[in-house]
């Protein structure tokens, strides 16, 4: 799974200590994993020809190797449905610190899980599973399981979580594909499995799966320190 190009991205972010996340979705998109189309913007027009050419609404984010929680100093900005509106946001993500370019993405929508992995210095490569968006920090439903992590490790995982109805389809919403949710699961665990030697911890969150795909709306490698 990883290839040179991998390589390449994990040795150009050790001076960060973590990888950019159009880097990082990069990592995922090689390695055969769904993450939305994007675009990193280096202007506003750039921003809104991305956002016109794709469609109405985006989502943009501050890319900067300074912020690594974007949300915590306002670096996301979700449901833009114009141009206008792009074009005010780039112009004030711009005025952050580090500030290398505006991600711009195109929306997606279905249940948001958190999918994440960090090298244990008992366990070892461990993988988490479960309700991801804010609600990860307000619940803290989560499943962890030792990696590598098989399908039947994931039912498992599913069926420990509280809101385990949010995936099988809740008050007409739609359920997840659970086939599919297995499959990136294992998929991840199988990445982890290879860069354990080279990551301190994943998270996607979110991780956006519906009737036919799960999606890594967000990424963040952390580098395992030297």
């Amino acid at each position: 799974m990883i290839n040179g190009e991998i390589l390449d991205i994990l040795k150009k972010s050790r001076k960060n200590g973590w990888v950019l996340e159009p880097d990082a979705k990069k990592i995922f998109r090689i390695s055969g994993f769904d993450v939305p189309q994007h675009t990193l913007a280096s202007s506003a027009d750039e921003a809104a020809g991305f956002a016109n050419k794709t469609g109405y609404p985006v989502v943009a984010k501050v890319v900067s190797p300074k912020i690594v929680h974007k949300s915590d100093v306002g670096g996301v900005e979700v449901n833009i449905d114009n141009d206008k509106r792009l074009k005010t946001v780039f112009n004030r993500f711009s005025k952050m610190d580090g500030f290398a370019g505006l991600f711009v993405e195109k929306m997606v929508s279905g249940t948001e899980l958190i999918i994440g992995a960090k090298i244990d210095e008992q366990f070892g490569p461990v993988v988490l599973m479960g309700i991801g968006g804010v609600g990860v920090e307000l619940y803290g439903d989560t499943a962890i399981r030792m990696a590598p992590v098989g399908k039947t490790d994931v039912k498992s995982m599913i069926d420990d979580l509280k809101a385990k109805k949010l995936i099988e389809g809740f008050r007409g919403s739609r359920p997840v594909n659970i086939d599919k949710l297995s499959a990136t699961l294992v998929k991840f665990s199988e990445l982890v499995m290879e860069l354990k030697e080279k990551i301190e911890s994943i998270d996607l969150n979110p991780v956006i799966c519906g009737g036919a795909e799960c999606v890594i709306a967000d990424a963040r490698i952390i580098l395992k320190k030297k």
